[in-house]
């Protein structure tokens, strides 16, 4: 145990601070259980640059499955190649209107207190990803979103352009452990965007070379029966959304929609959100409730820490991590 795990052990002893030791001690149980750990990731986590600690994760084991929105997917690689070109605003609360026109004048996309600079981040991965959806189009071959950012990325064809250290790229320890992974609604993203835009304009003939939502979940049920067949799986969520609704479902889809009998529940299950828990949001539904959706059940060990995920969700890894 390091000094991140031994001050957590010695200070976090309430409220959410315990709930923040209590899931990373349930998380490092399931593992030592033989237990396999779905991570999914909502928001801007990979602006926020969460691979300084999620790769070391899916590199040590801990990881083994991804579920994230379009954005964190494309967001890591654009971090990869054009971090230098960033620019942080401390005073983003205080910028007028015209401050932030100022900003898209020099193209720069505000998320929160970063910038993410299109030329050499948005455009330098559309020119790559570009010419293998053209490859695949004229092939008639389709492939999902996260296997086109795998084949760009063990190609080595950005290697020359990289402007952190590739061991900090969660996406890239995930291609290299050629990780199961699911990005539902892809098709909001920038790199959905501009996919679409290339389908509109003829440049690429079919929109289906980019695999969907629903093709996701047939792949995501063969995997999550395969897997949970053989160990629990556990469920870690960062945020909520689709990124959280899209891969949970699967299990009262097996068992519901199909028909499958003794469907394993989810072994594990934590949510890092700030979201509140009313108003029918799924971000800001609590465990419990995922009970009556036959998600989980009352026995599961179930954890919520409400909380902001770019402080709590490293500080649980490297707890699991013994930093």
């Amino acid at each position: 145990m390091g000094p991140i795990s031994q001050f957590i052990d010695h200070h976090y002893r309430h409220f959410n601070a315990a709930a923040l030791k209590d899931a990373a001690v349930g998380y490092k149980k399931h593992i030592a259980n033989n237990g396999q750990m779905l991570v999914t990731l909502a928001g801007a986590m990979s602006t926020a640059e969460l691979g300084l600690s999620l790769a070391e994760m899916i590199r040590a084991g801990k990881v083994h499955a991804i579920s994230c929105t379009g954005a964190n997917l494309e967001e890591d690689v654009f971090n990869l190649v054009a971090h230098d070109h960033y620019e942080r605003i401390p005073n983003y609360r205080d910028l007028t209107p015209a401050d932030e026109q100022k900003l898209l004048e020099k193209h720069l996309n505000r998320v929160t207190d970063t910038c993410i600079p299109e030329h050499e981040a948005i455009r330098r991965i559309e020119g790559a990803v570009l010419e293998y959806w053209q490859d695949a189009d004229k092939k008639g071959e389709s492939y999902f979103p996260h296997e086109f950012m795998y084949k760009i990325l063990l190609s080595g064809k950005l290697k020359e352009h990289y402007q952190i250290d590739p061991k900090n790229s969660w996406l890239l320890a995930a291609a290299e452990k050629n990780l199961p992974m699911v990005v539902p609604g892809w098709e909001d993203s920038t790199l959905g965007n501009i996919f679409a835009g290339y389908c509109i304009k003829g440049e690429i003939k079919k929109s289906t070379t980019v695999k969907g939502g629903i093709e996701y979940m047939k792949t995501w049920a063969e995997w999550y029966m395969g897997a949970s067949k053989k160990n629990p799986v556990g469920f870690f969520q960062i945020g909520g959304g689709i990124a959280g609704d899209f891969p949970i479902c699967v299990v009262p889809m097996l068992e519901q929609d199909l028909g499958h009998e003794d469907v394993p529940l989810w072994s594990y299950f934590a949510q890092i959100s700030d979201s509140t828990t009313s108003y029918g949001s799924y971000s800001g539904a609590i465990p419990n409730e995922k009970i009556t959706w036959g998600k989980l059940a009352p026995t599961t060990p179930s954890y919520i820490v409400e909380s902001d995920a770019t402080i709590c969700a490293p500080l649980i890894f490297g707890y699991v991590l013994g930093w």
